[in-house]
């Protein structure tokens, strides 16, 4: 999976919020050293976690399955803008046959499918894949062909979340015990932040990948 950070808040806007409870903005810095701690110590260590909410990040996900994509959007306090099949498809359409199992064309299928540890299971999904390649090209319509498309099919969306739901996110799915795929996700989501942000998700991540 690919993951971009296309756009975040300034931590001065989430300092100010919370200064505008007391009145002490000249106690500001723009977002350095005071105001972090301050984050941190309402944000964090006092629990006043709302503040965090005016905290945005967008990030631009690629080539993650349909079953992730279904755990992500489990996380209701955030925005998604998913690639669509509907207009999109035509992509798989204009190839060859993705059969027999041979390695250039695993290779090909890798383009379109997120494959796992297990080969019977990866070549299930090779044969979903090839399945619906022929549905397309007899002409079916995306819209009706879509219900073939195996849970392994690759996708990419924008997705915008404030701080607060990305703590929850990541105290959640950095769990050994997420599905593997969104766990690379959270792991993948924390490395892309701002390293002035990291201060206030290092402590949500349950464990390293490792």
């Amino acid at each position: 999976m690919q993951i971009t950070l296309l756009n975040y808040t300034d931590l001065k806007t989430c300092a100010h919020a919370i200064r505008t409870c007391w009145q002490s903005f000249e106690k500001g810095d723009e977002g350095g050293e005071k105001d972090k701690e301050l984050i941190h110590r309402v944000g964090n260590k006092f629990k006043h976690a709302s503040t965090l909410e005016h905290l945005y990040y967008t990030f631009y996900i690629q080539g993650i399955s349909r079953a992730c994509l279904q755990e992500l959007a489990r996380h209701r306090i955030a925005s998604l803008s998913v690639k669509s099949t509907r207009y999109t498809l035509k992509e798989l359409k204009e190839e060859e046959s993705f059969l027999p199992f041979c390695v250039d064309n695993m290779e090909r299928a890798k383009h379109f499918l997120v494959f796992t540890s297990n080969q019977a299971v990866n070549e299930a999904s090779i044969l979903a894949l090839e399945n619906l390649r022929k549905l397309l090209v007899s002409n079916i319509g995306n819209d009706l062909a879509k219900f073939a498309m195996p849970e392994s099919y690759k996708t990419e969306l924008t997705w915008s979340i404030n701080a607060r739901s990305l703590q929850n996110f990541l105290s959640l799915r950095s769990s050994k015990n997420a599905l593997w795929e969104i766990r690379a996700l959270a792991f993948g989501l924390f490395e892309a932040l701002p390293q002035e942000h990291q201060f206030l998700f290092d402590s949500f991540l349950q464990q390293s990948e490792e």
